[in-house]
Order: C-alpha cells, then structure tokens, then sequence
C-alpha cells in the first residue's frame, strides 16, 4: 500500500518559513548552544571586581577584550557576536538544527546598574535576531527554552497569560510555530518539528518546576491548575501524540532536572513520563548550570516503598554528587533493567562565569535513509522502521504496579507517587536504548581555552575539548573505506591535525570510547567513572575546565 503524505499545520509552518530556500540535505548532526548572558555594559579593561563595569582604584585583574574567563563578569557582546559568526563560518554548513537553552540577559549583580524587563527584552531581542541571520536564513531551525535570567525578577514567573510570554512570542516569532502559539502564550513552552513528521523538539518552561519560583505551587496533586500540572499534562498530550506518529522527541529546557533543583512533586512528574516514554524519547538537553555533565533520573526516584535518600553534605561538589551517584548503578551491567533510566545532558556556557565559553556538537543516526533531504516523511526506510516501531509498540507496555503500602498514609496518599499506574512503553530495539536510526551517536565539545589572551588584534580561536567517539568511529573502515560518500561523524577539517589521520591508535581527545549516546553506552561510562580514578580526572577536568569546583 502507498500512503501519501499530507503535511500538517507545523510541516505547512516549516515549509513557508524555507519556501525560498534551496533543500537542505540531513546532515546527522546538530548544534546545542547556552547561557550567552551578553552585557551590554562589560567594558574592557574595567575591574573585575566590579563585574567588569567600571575602574577600580583597588587594583586587581582587569575584564579581557572576548570576556574574562574564571570570573563573575558575563559576555561582552563581542563574545557574542564573534561566536556566532564562527558558527555561521564553519558550522551553518554541517548541521540540521540548532537547540538554544536559554538565558540571554546579564545577571542582575550590580546595584549600581540596575536591571529592568526593558533591556532584558532588548538582550533577547539582539540574540534571537542574531540567531536568525546565522540560522534561520539558511533553513536550520532553531528552538530556544526562557533561562531563569529572561525574566524579571529572576527566577520568578507567574502563570500564563501574561505580558512575559506576550513579549517572547514576538521575540521569538520566527522560531515558533503557529500551531504551538496558544501553548506558548499560556506557559512559555510549545513543541516544533525539526525533521518534518520524523523528529520533534519539545522546549520547556523549566521555570514552572523550579523551587526558586515562589510565584508557583509547585505542582501539588490536589492542584491541577498550579502552572507546573498544567504543564505537565501539556507534556503527556504531546509525548502521547508524537508516539501514535511513531515520531522522536528531543526534550530541551533550561533548569536540568533534579531533586535538588525541582518542586519534589514536578519532579516525580517529569522523572515518571520520562521513564513511561523512554521508546520516544531521545534524550533531555539542558543548560543553567554552566558545567559540562550528565546525570542519571531513576525509576527508585519516583518509588515511594524506596528509602528516603539522605540530605548531601552541604560541602559536595555537583563531581563528589554525580561520582556517589554513578556508584550506586547495580552490576553486572548485562543484568540491568535499561527501562528504569533516563539520561539528562547539561551543556557548558557560551558565558566565561565561571569557566570558559563553550559549545556542543552532535552527531546522530542518519543511516539507511536513501533520501537525506530533510523532508524525509515519504522515504521507504523511515516508513519501514515506523511500521516495526508500531509492531513493537504493541508488545512493550509493561504496567509498572507495586504494593505501596506507605501510601495508604496520609502523608503519602495525596502524592504523584502514588498515583502513577500507566504503562511504560519501553522497547530494547528504541532509539534511546539501541542504536538505530535518530539515535544519537556522540557529540564534540568546544572551547576557548585562551581566552584572556584574545584582543584586537588576536582574534579568538575555538579548540576542540574532547569527544565522546572512539577513534574507530573517525574513519571509514575497510568495508566502506572506497565509497565516496562515507558520512564522517564530525567534519575531519574542524578538527585537529592528530584526528584528521586515518591510522591514529590513541589520543587525548578521546578518553570515553562510546560507541554511541544510547542509555546502555551512558549507564557503562557511568559505572567506569565510579571505578576508574584516571576516568575521573579527566570527567572532572571537562566539568570545570581548570577552575574552581563547584
């Protein structure tokens, strides 16, 4: 049977936005950038005690003409506009979309400089014009997430509608779609497809789960119009609709999830429809912290018959957290049960507060796809991997019910955790547990390393850091070392010399060896970091990029 493809209203969206522009082919990559924070009032040469606004007769180091790296001092526009520029020059070419998690305005930590809505708006205003010249003209979609520092006072938005969402559904005009308008006006959020009818993004309001939101109830069971329930349920419809297209989702958002950072109840939500939709969803991209890291949520996160976890010493760092974490994955590996996991991604900043301004490249499975236009809706082997996507998803649902008997305790009985009785759907063969078309295959981090060394007349440089990928995956093998159209994981000529060559055994740039970013690859590096002490030097080393801990 031949189907014919009827586009829907966000594939009519995309399509008029592109209409002009020649097709864009799928490049099997796409760029994930965070936390700018320009400030229009960085002067070089100021102190930076001062946040690098103003002279100091006290001394001290003085604010770089890029930025000043290891400081509390935010991005001069320059950084801004230089890094961009650099994407436009070497990256516009080489990738399918563009993830952008937020937090576009300086930090309000002057008193003497006053912040105001009005230039938090400019600030947006000049980035999101900015990202449309770099992005969008060229048909690469861009899909941006409200930071905690968007708004004013920081950290502190009310319920929808109001003038917050109004001002950004302008702001960002080009890059929403008019289908999720109405999702936007009312919370902040909306989901677009970034690969027509095959891969959506849903962009968050993370804002509405953060404890430092006072304006919010924090999503309490018997409170289904608390801001953060409605978002929620908006989540569910949207996770259900693009798993009945048998579609892929990225979620992205700017506050990553946790128990530390989350309203307890938001946070057993959003841990449950995760774990619930693990056969749709990708994996979970985030900002905020300004460290590069990941982290693990846990089905024992939302199991209320678990043990409450004790309180974190006061004096660990988010290392010393993650590395106790990753100590307690049970092993053998070969025995885990993968469906109980989810994987949350949380990028570094283009921001040098406190480290030194950085990007991220991915790289995802593009294979078997004959056409790799980005309309790629009526290509056989996409309709042939979503035909056995619908035959599995028949068989994966797996009802997840326990005794609970806690929950027959007042204390417990009005909670989310005692309420979760939905199937999970959860498939072996999915793109988030096995690779396979749309999963994701590794990424390729960036930096500045000498950044305090840039001025007018030398111009900055972007280095690679490091890269998830074995060395093995750099190169066509023997079988495909002939073909003329070999698809390497990242462009040989953005990296360096050492990695360009096809023999190479070892290098520094390498350290993790995944094969790709599947559930399964991140659980074994995870259980590596909590055993390998040379592994974890090197984890930390990229977390904190040579400054303080944290």
């Amino acid at each position: 049977m031949v189907c014919a493809f009827r586009p829907s209203q966000s594939h009519l969206w995309l399509l008029t936005r592109f209409e002009e522009l020649a097709p864009r082919k799928l490049h099997g990559r796409f760029l994930h950038i965070t936390d700018i924070h320009p400030d229009p009032f960085y002067d070089p040469g100021a102190s930076e005690s001062s946040t690098c606004h103003r002279a100091s007769v006290k001394g001290g180091r003085l604010a770089g003409y890029y930025g000043t790296p290891y400081s509390k001092c935010d991005s001069p526009f320059r950084l801004m506009n230089f890094t961009l520029d650099f994407l436009d020059e070497h990256w516009t070419s080489e990738i399918d979309f563009v993830i952008w998690t937020g937090d576009n305005a300086r930090h309000d930590n002057n008193d003497h400089i006053p912040q105001s809505l009005d230039e938090i708006y400019d600030s947006n205003r000049a980035v999101a014009k900015k990202m449309e010249h770099v992005f969008l003209s060229k048909g690469i979609p861009v899909v941006p997430s409200l930071g905690n520092n968007d708004i004013w006072p920081h950290n502190t938005i009310p319920t929808g509608p109001n003038k917050i969402f109004e001002e950004f559904s302008s702001i960002w005009n080009a890059f929403i779609p008019s289908t999720s308008s109405a999702s936007f006006h009312q919370g902040g959020y909306f989901s677009t497809e970034i690969i027509p009818d095959a891969v959506a993004a849903i962009s968050l309001n993370t804002l509405y789960f953060y404890k430092k939101n006072h304006a919010v109830g924090g999503c309490n069971f018997n409170d289904p119009d608390d801001p953060g329930n409605i978002h929620l349920d908006w989540l569910e419809e949207q996770l259900e609709s693009f798993r009945s297209r048998q579609m892929q989702v990225w979620i992205t958002g700017h506050v990553p999830p946790s128990e530390k950072g989350y309203f307890p109840e938001c946070y057993y939500r959003f841990v449950e429809l995760n774990l619930r939709f693990q056969d749709t969803i990708l994996g979970n991209l985030y900002g905020h912290k300004n460290i590069d890291h990941f982290s693990l949520l846990d089905a024992d996160d939302i199991n209320i018959s678990t043990e409450e976890s004790s309180e974190t010493s006061a004096g660990s760092t988010l290392f010393d957290m993650l590395i106790a974490d990753f100590s307690e994955i049970p092993e053998p590996l070969e025995e885990i049960h993968y469906d109980n996991y989810v994987v949350v991604n949380t990028n570094a900043a283009i921001v040098p507060r406190p480290y030194l301004p950085s990007f991220r490249v991915f790289a995802y499975n593009v294979t078997g796809l004959s056409s790799t236009a980005r309309y790629v809706s009526s290509d056989p082997y996409l309709q042939t991997t979503k035909a056995a996507w619908r035959r599995r998803a028949l068989n994966n649902e797996q009802v997840r019910t326990s005794n609970k008997p806690k929950c027959k305790h007042l204390e417990y009985r009005d909670t989310w955790r005692c309420h979760f009785d939905k199937p999970r759907h959860s498939d072996s063969e999915s793109p988030s547990r096995s690779n396979s078309l749309w999963s994701p295959l590794g990424y390729a981090q960036f930096y500045m390393p000498r950044l305090g060394e840039f001025d007018q007349t030398h111009d900055p440089e972007f280095e690679l850091e490091y890269m998830t990928f074995p060395l093995s995956k750099m190169h066509p093998d023997e079988e495909t070392q002939g073909t003329t159209n070999h698809q390497y994981v990242m462009p040989l000529r953005l990296l360096p010399e050492e990695l360009r060559r096809p023999r190479a055994v070892e290098s520094e740039y390498t350290p993790y060896e995944l094969d790709d970013l599947t559930i399964p690859s991140w659980l074994d590096l995870a259980t590596r970091l909590a055993k390998e002490k040379e592994l974890q030097i090197k984890f930390k080393e990229f977390m904190y990029m040579g400054g303080k801990e944290t």
